[in-house]
């Protein structure tokens, strides 16, 4: 194919997205660039910079031209081979430096795709590009040809023949072309004719045609994150599945391995550590729980797939980030790449694994279960024949109070309301969920701040331990909700509450705490109490398995501890205990009352 024939193409327009900070992991990718055109294919994805900034404003750079390769819906693409196309071609699309005084429709670069690069450097070129590595992602038309790259070892690559010796026919049928540098001419690119000794080398693309033969071999394992930009925890999620098959007739071993990000480019988000990994194991029968393996850095974990079609040749390997190790503001952003190669050496597949410390702001409902209260048991002395003994006024000689807290006969639940605006959290008596006015959703302390036409929709949440109070009282837990937090807050009840206090019975002669003239009030202590509640959170570490270690963030646990002062003709303290747990049901961090 001539320069003046590519430059003559006809060019379908194509818009691409703004710049945006990638929230990416970052990795360098090698491409050599020989004098003249090369081909080649990108494993990362550099779209977060213009081309005219990326590439145009180097001036050391020799690139003077990129050709992306857009194949159309239709297949026909060539009359006789790679170096003739179609004069109604459409499926190139341009970017030129501005100094060559013509335009460009390619703003910024595509990962996954084949390119042809025109360089002016007299020599050869390395171009090192950084970028978010991705996912192999590969389209095989059986009519024409295929311009693609194959993720092979940076160091290393495999000869075609060892590469295509897992792949089927493609090794007998393939057509494979490629670039030499210098001009496009009739030869060049020319056909590959020693697949012994010439190298699949990564970042390089190739023409190929098999005729009618359907590839799907593009590697002797596929590696199918279920986000296809990665694995990316973000800020609320903790587990995500990779699945891996192998397409071919063999068995093959892949091997995981976690690597720390390279620093990230100009202005774009660096990364305060490696994601915390934890890859699930297997089932334990005993309680029902997953084992699991921890990635660090550097540390590698393996699967043996069988050939394809047989029982395990694909594989969903669920990964898991333990939120309760990290640490940073919210939004402090952790990256890594998850790096897999096979057992056979012909393939490396980089994945960015992502997230972002949790805040653990919004609406949180759980229950309190007590199963604990504290002992009154006196002990008395006894004489020989172990009869009571009295002192010289006549009562029993104590000589011990059992205060322990020990089991009660059923567990009893308590509902807990908490909500998180980031910095403290509030325990509550109720709450509404629903939408305002403006069709907001809206966590509020009262009904009056939701929409009355869309209360069908809302939701009320109720704590009836807890006593009710016109404003609906917010009672200050001291602190944020947050991993290892202990949190506490007292709750009062007056004597003469009549809307909460539970030995109030306001129909009742002998409990509305009036006299028998139901005229004058009582004082406290006759037939009812002053409550004081202090209860405290004590949230504790999740439990060492991989569905608690992974939950963490999105639900929290521990220990529930309450001191209950009655209040009246004396001071009487009753402590109870047990276990709470809280589950985030909103991330709306503002309280509106």
């Amino acid at each position: 194919m001539k320069k003046s024939s590519l430059l003559a193409l006809a060019i379908v327009a194509a818009a691409f997205a703004g710049s945006l900070p990638l929230q990416a992991q970052w990795q360098t990718q090698s491409i050599l660039v020989k004098p003249g055109w090369s081909a080649i294919y990108l494993h990362v994805d550099a779209g977060y910079d213009k081309l005219d900034d990326l590439v145009g404003a180097d001036l050391t750079n020799p690139i003077s031209q990129l050709w992306l390769w857009q194949p159309s819906a239709s297949t026909i693409q060539y009359v006789t081979g790679p170096q003739a196309p179609v004069t109604s071609s459409t499926e190139w699309v341009p970017w030129r430096r501005i100094t060559t005084g013509m335009s460009s429709t390619l703003t910024r670069l595509v990962p996954n795709g084949a390119y042809l690069v025109f360089s002016t450097a007299t020599t050869n070129y390395m171009w090192t590009l950084k970028g978010k590595p991705v996912a192999p992602s590969y389209t095989w038309a059986t009519t024409g040809e295929n311009f693609l790259g194959f993720p092979t070892p940076p160091s290393l690559p495999p000869t075609f023949d060892h590469f295509l010796s897992l792949g089927g026919s493609l090794e007998s049928l393939a057509q494979i072309y490629a670039y030499q540098g210098g001009d496009l001419t009739s030869s060049n690119p020319a056909p590959v004719q020693f697949f012994t000794s010439t190298l699949v080398n990564r970042g390089q693309a190739y023409w190929i045609r098999a005729g009618t033969y359907y590839n799907n071999y593009f590697g002797p394992f596929t590696a199918t994150p279920q986000d296809l930009v990665g694995v990316d925890f973000g800020d609320s999620s903790s587990q995500c599945t990779l699945r891996l098959m192998n397409p071919t007739a063999n068995p093959v071993t892949v091997t995981m391995q976690l690597l720390p990000s390279e620093s990230a480019p100009t202005n774009q988000p660096d990364y305060a550590n490696v994601p915390p990994v934890l890859v699930r194991g297997a089932l334990i029968t005993s309680n029902l729980s997953y084992g699991f393996t921890n990635l660090t850095v550097n540390n590698t974990v393996s699967w043996t797939l069988p050939p394809q079609g047989q029982n395990g040749s694909s594989q969903a390997i669920v990964l898991g980030l333990n939120r309760y190790t990290m640490s940073g503001a919210p939004g402090t952003l952790y990256g890594g790449i998850l790096k897999l190669t096979d057992s056979y050496g012909l393939s490396e597949v980089d994945l960015p694994v992502s997230a972002q410390v949790a805040s653990y702001a919004g609406l949180w409902v759980g229950e309190a279960t007590v199963s604990q209260v504290q002992a009154y048991l006196k002990s008395f002395q006894r004489d020989g024949n172990n009869n009571p003994v009295m002192d010289t006024n006549g009562a029993y000689i104590v000589t011990g109070i059992d205060t322990n807290l020990g089991p009660t006969s059923s567990a009893f639940p308590l509902r807990l309301i908490v909500h998180n605006d980031g910095s403290h959290a509030y325990l509550l008596q109720r709450v509404f969920y629903g939408s305002d006015p403006g069709s907001n959703i809206i966590v509020t302390t009262s009904e009056a701040f939701l929409d009355p036409a869309q209360l069908g929709a809302a939701r009320r949440i109720t704590a009836v331990h807890l006593p009710w109070t016109p404003n609906n009282t917010a009672y200050s837990l001291g602190g944020p909700l947050t991993p290892g937090a202990l949190l506490s807050t007292t709750v009062t009840t007056t004597y003469d509450d009549q809307s909460s206090n539970p030995f109030l019975h306001t129909y009742h002669p002998d409990h509305d705490n009036l006299d028998a003239t139901f005229q004058v009030q009582l004082a406290p202590g006759q037939e009812s109490y002053g409550i004081s509640r202090a209860i405290t959170l004590n949230i504790t570490p999740p439990g060492n398995d991989f569905n608690s270690l992974t939950q963490a963030g999105q639900s929290f646990s521990g220990a529930y501890t309450e001191a209950i002062t009655m209040t009246g003709a004396g001071t009487r303290v009753f402590n109870v205990g047990g276990a709470f747990s809280l589950n985030r049901v909103s991330a709306i961090a503002t309280l509106t009352h």
